[in-house]
């Protein structure tokens, strides 16, 4: 007897699980390489929104390059508050990058099927998220030339970088993070290689990508150790991400400046990352899915389970925000008291406002099951998500140093436009290499893809029972 699979968009009865997400739509394997390979030939729109990345990577390299000319006080700094956008920025970039392998790896560990199209394009941001965050201790420092000093390495001068300023632990943080996402991407990435490579017809490319296949041969002794490989790297990455994100928020938590000084930072930012990360996800993978006409491989089903990982995550934040309130409440300290009430209601409410509504309130729309399936609802939301994140990271470190325990330290901050310069700048960074990336590899996992299509639909396979 035939099995019956329900259609790509109809809602899932509540006794389908998760992992049980198929793709009806899709027919054979062929029509697998062939649509999604398609994607890799550049379009109209492609050139468009490179050309839109590149203008905004021109404005941040020219604020970059006036700021190197004329000093770091171009910038919005202002003491006390000697941390602005650049540090918020880096932040920023760094939830984003550690977001996408824990989609990936946890995700894969839990063996949920909605990961399978959306995962290959949330490590790849992974990868461009972090080199993104990368840039900005360096621009922050504010002589480039001098970054080398955080390299621990032992001169001529026998002096050591100090181990102790958490400048350095994110040059740890950021190269160790680095290092292990690119692995996880390019490790998945292999077979997909050898798909390429046996379709290539220019020569020096197919060398290329040969030698990036290592030889691959799609036998099932290759298979086996790919697994294991893929299963240890998901593994081995979930803790280092979560070990990660702890370090950069220990930036804060060493600290005894006012609503730094907490121990529920590292979980609050590893929930942020994670809420964030979809978020960003969504900001990519639905116009894409609109664009090159995936709708039946990101089917709704897919953003409907991917939305409520987002609900659920937005309220573990939200937690995080009330905890945070209970404990200056219950700590009786007054200069933390003084902090939040100034945070919600003083010199930063507007901050404040904005990342609660957008963080907190407007996630709770994905109660809903029609606005879960609804793809233009949740781009819109991902933007909101994206500015809300960007607004903690603000609320974060402006009201704390502009706010301090002495009142003669109170100060405000006003970024000027090579803040906002760098800012934009650091964005078409990221999408600059992201769309590199989207023509010239697969943005979705082929041989997993081809492992999800329903048997009684792969090409040559028979109807009945048993085959």
């Amino acid at each position: 007897m035939a099995t019956l699979v329900q259609p790509a968009d109809a809602p899932r009865r509540p006794n389908i699980a998760t992992a049980d997400i198929q793709l009806p739509a899709v027919k054979d394997y062929e029509q697998v390489d062939n649509e999604i390979l398609a994607i890799l030939k550049p379009t109209k729109a492609w050139f468009f929104g490179l050309l839109a990345a590149l203008a905004c990577l021109g404005l941040g390299a020219f604020s970059w390059a006036y700021q190197i000319h004329q000093g770091l006080g171009v910038a919005g700094y202002n003491p006390p508050v000697m941390w602005g956008v650049y540090i918020i920025t880096f932040v920023f970039w760094v939830g984003i990058g550690h977001a996408g392998t824990l989609i990936s790896a946890i995700l894969y560990l839990f063996r949920a099927g909605f990961r399978t199209t959306i995962y290959r394009a949330a490590e790849a941001m992974t990868v461009f998220a972090v080199m993104t965050a990368g840039l900005f201790p360096i621009i922050h420092i504010g002589r480039p030339w001098k970054f080398f000093w955080l390299i621990p390495y032992p001169n001529w001068r026998l002096l050591w970088p100090n181990f102790k300023s958490p400048l350095v632990w994110d040059v740890f943080a950021i190269t160790t993070y680095l290092t292990i996402s690119t692995t996880f991407l390019f490790v998945g990435l292999i077979p997909d290689i050898a798909v390429l490579r046996d379709r290539e017809t220019n020569p020096l490319r197919k060398k290329i990508l040969a030698f990036l296949s290592f030889g691959w041969r799609n036998s099932e002794r290759e298979w086996r150790h790919f697994a294991r490989a893929y299963l240890f790297l998901a593994a081995f990455s979930t803790p280092l991400v979560l070990s990660v994100h702890s370090i950069v928020s220990f930036d804060f938590a060493m600290g005894i400046v006012p609503g730094w000084h907490t121990t529920i930072f590292p979980p609050y930012f590893v929930a942020g990352a994670i809420f964030s990360g979809f978020a960003m996800v969504w900001t990519i993978i639905i116009p894409m899915r609109k664009w090159f006409n995936l709708k039946h491989y990101v089917t709704l089903n897919h953003l409907d389970a991917s939305a409520k990982m987002v609900l659920f995550t937005s309220m573990v934040v939200g937690l995080a925000y009330t905890i945070e309130f209970f404990i200056a409440w219950y700590g009786g300290v007054q200069y933390e008291q003084d902090y939040f009430w100034n945070r919600v209601f003083g010199q930063w409410w507007w901050a404040a406002w904005i990342m609660l509504t957008c963080n907190m309130i407007l996630p709770l729309s994905l109660f809903s099951q029609k606005l879960r399936r609804n793809p233009t609802w949740l781009w819109i939301l991902s933007i909101f998500i994206n500015i809300g994140m960007w607004f903690e990271r603000f609320v974060i470190v402006v009201p704390s140093l502009s706010h301090d325990v002495e009142p003669w330290q109170w100060s405000g901050y006003v970024p000027t436009w090579v803040d906002y310069g760098l800012l934009i700048g650091s964005f078409g960074w990221f999408f600059m290499w992201f769309l590199l990336f989207v023509k010239q590899l697969p943005i979705m996992a082929l041989a997993e893809i081809k492992e999800i299509i329903p048997p009684r639909m792969k090409k040559g396979a028979h109807h009945h029972g048993g085959h």
